[in-house]
């Protein structure tokens, strides 16, 4: 008995230890490959850092282009997605279930094992149906991608949502009664807060989704040496497209090594949000600890 217990516990070990090493493996490889390739040459090429930040002159062997509009396009998501889910995940927890709650549940299902290749299709499709209808003009850009960006999140919001919410004990429910909150009062003074730990989870893994997904914005406004976006109708750059591209068509070793260095980047933008969610989620407590 004690043997088989030490051999799951030692299975459940290297189980929880197997993510940490896949991690470690990945930088590792990446450090490795694409070290050399870091510095102002990678993100500005010949052009100088201060005149290509500035829009003073267009940067066409750089991927400070991408670095942006990888930043706009998470962004764009983040406030579609962030806000709609969280009140659909409200509404789904906190609202008596009638058949409306079931048919956005399936749906909200649906949506979350929708394959991000078909979201891109949607965006292209929507863009035709526009210019057939009401904006013959109508074109791929940030825009388009944002929106399509943040539906394709969407479902990790408001499952987050959801499930914190749906893991409070009934006491803090009953809490706000006995206060004489209303309904919306209590959600909006006991439960959120509570829950902020999960739903900043859902913030955290909706960002990270957004900033490397390849194939929304290979259809709906990804451009390679688009530069600097104008406007949110404008084509861009981005860096998972950039190391797609890279990938798929280098020439040369140092073409190569631009790629790996472009990975890295990327890797430290993502780790980058993750932090300032967690950074946010804390003053958040914090503000709410005082009050």
């Amino acid at each position: 008995m004690k043997t088989g217990y030490r051999l799951f516990s030692l299975f459940c070990w290297a189980c929880a230890l197997l993510p940490v090493a896949g991690v470690f493996g990945l930088v590792v490889f990446l450090l490795k490959q694409g070290w050399g390739g870091l510095g102002l040459e990678l993100f500005f090429g010949d052009t100088p850092p201060l005149d290509a930040i500035f829009r003073f002159a267009p940067v066409w062997d750089g991927i400070w282009p991408a670095c942006f509009g990888t930043l706009a396009v998470t962004g764009l998501a983040a406030l579609t997605a962030i806000p709609l889910g969280l009140f659909c995940g409200i509404y789904l927890n906190e609202f008596p279930r009638g058949r409306l709650s079931g048919i956005l549940d399936f749906c909200v299902n649906l949506l979350a094992g929708m394959p991000s290749i078909i979201m891109g299709l949607f965006g292209f499709a929507l863009i035709l149906f526009l210019r057939h209808t009401l904006v013959p003009d109508a074109g791929t850009g940030l825009l388009l991608s944002g929106f399509c960006m943040g539906l394709l999140v969407l479902p990790y919001m408001i499952k987050s949502t959801q499930a914190s919410l749906g893991g409070l004990p009934e006491d803090l429910r009953l809490m706000g009664t006995g206060l004489g909150f209303s309904k919306s009062q209590t959600i909006r003074h006991i439960l959120l807060p509570s829950a902020g730990r999960g739903i900043m989870s859902g913030v955290v893994l909706s960002i990270g989704r957004a900033a490397e997904d390849t194939a929304v914005i290979m259809l709906t406004g990804a451009v390679a040496n688009a530069g600097l976006p104008r406007g949110l109708f404008d084509n861009y750059e981005a860096l998972p497209f950039f190391i797609y591209t890279v990938a798929a068509e280098y020439q040369s070793p140092e073409e190569l090594q631009h790629g790996f260095g472009a990975a890295l980047v990327l890797l430290t933008m993502t780790m980058g949000l993750f932090l300032a969610a967690h950074g946010l989620h804390h003053a958040m407590e914090k503000r709410w600890k005082r009050g």
